[in-house]
């Protein structure tokens, strides 16, 4: 059977992708271990991938986006070296950078679902500061050492390059997700967004700005408090905490309308599933929410919070435009499954200079 060594962590949606794409890669015989890095996964998430097959080994310590890592980065890595000496991979699947320096001795996949620096430019219309140049050289040295390199999106390949140079081995694999609305729950009209509150990248803050504006309640789910402890408080909107799966399924099947006003989405999980179950779709006007639903959403200004309330407002009142982008958006998120996001892994490890047999 072959095997991959595949690092997650346990704090936004790379946990969630590494289900996805274990399960599919189980199904197709290929035995996943898991390491956990950064702080631990929740008894749920344990209890997910238990589910699936899929063996989890924790290698706690803080993450190499967060601040002061190295330290923990380095005790990880060899950890992680360890844990392949008893596993012996064929493939080493890393979502993340640093670690691809290390000397496997299988090849190295690095998929890229965001980076600070590219974060920051998009964020704060500048480079990172100096602070940040160990956390860049760590990163541009991990992408130089990996076998593939491989991005989510168009863009995000592209804003890659432009923070750490060409990489001369890199492929696009969008991310895909079965993800499917709660049964018997009817749609309301209510506008709903979810995602890490307190990250200045996905921009919720300005959603719950414009709630006071819309005839429609606002509500918004979601971690609020930063990794190093600092809470964001939503106001404006009906806070509903963090949700779990079935919880997230039942809110995407309520919502007539969803909404991501991102400065910054490597991929954007949430809005894919939200068009899955038929939400209509407000998107921040970044390249890599265009190059998925260009056509099938409601573009706007991501720092314009009034054409943000002005555009929810329409479609609120707007029923057949409403449900026209609902309709559309929903048969665009059919093409991206989870099917095809194993197989293009697949491919990806079939072209390894030990490739996935």
């Amino acid at each position: 059977m072959t095997r991959i060594l595949m690092t997650a962590d346990a704090v936004g949606g790379v946990w969630a992708y590494a289900m996805e794409l274990g399960r599919g890669l189980q199904r197709r015989g290929i035995e996943i271990t898991l390491a956990a890095l950064g702080p631990p996964p929740t008894l749920a998430q344990r209890a997910g991938a238990a589910s699936i097959g899929i063996e989890v080994v924790d290698i706690p310590g803080r993450l190499e986006w967060m601040d002061e890592p190295w330290d923990d980065v380095d005790s990880a890595g060899a950890q992680l070296l360890d844990l392949a000496c008893e596993v012996q991979p064929d493939v080493v699947h890393l979502n993340g950078y640093s670690h691809a320096a290390l000397p496997w001795s299988a090849p190295v996949v690095v998929v890229a679902h965001s980076c600070v620096c590219s974060w920051w430019r998009a964020v704060y219309g500048e480079s990172v500061p100096p602070r940040f140049d160990e956390y860049h050289a760590r990163v541009a040295r991990g992408l130089h050492s990996a076998a593939l390199v491989v991005a989510p999106s168009h863009a995000m390949l592209l804003a890659l390059e432009n923070e750490y140079g060409r990489l001369p081995s890199a492929r696009v694999v969008a991310n895909g997700s079965d993800f499917q609305p709660a049964p018997a729950v009817d749609r309301e009209p209510i506008v709903f967004s979810a995602g890490r509150i307190w990250d200045d990248a996905k921009n919720i803050e300005a959603l719950c700005a414009a709630a006071s504006s819309l005839a429609w309640p606002v509500f918004v789910a979601g971690d609020c408090r930063r990794p190093g402890g600092e809470a964001l408080e939503p106001y404006g909107a009906r806070y509903l905490g963090t949700l779990d799966r079935e919880a997230m399924r039942e809110w995407c099947a309520r919502a007539s309308i969803y909404v991501m006003p991102a400065r910054y989405e490597p991929f954007g999980l949430s809005v894919l599933e939200a068009a899955r179950t038929g939400c209509a779709l407000v998107l921040g006007d970044i390249r890599s929410l265009r190059e998925n639903w260009d056509g099938a959403a409601v573009f706007v200004p991501p720092d314009n919070r009034r054409a943000l309330a002005t555009a929810i407002q329409a479609l609120a009142e707007d029923d057949v435009r409403r449900r026209k982008l609902a309709e559309t958006a929903s048969g665009r998120s059919r093409s991206l499954t989870a099917a095809r996001m194993v197989d293009g892994y697949i491919d990806c490890y079939m072209s390894l200079p030990v490739g996935v047999a």
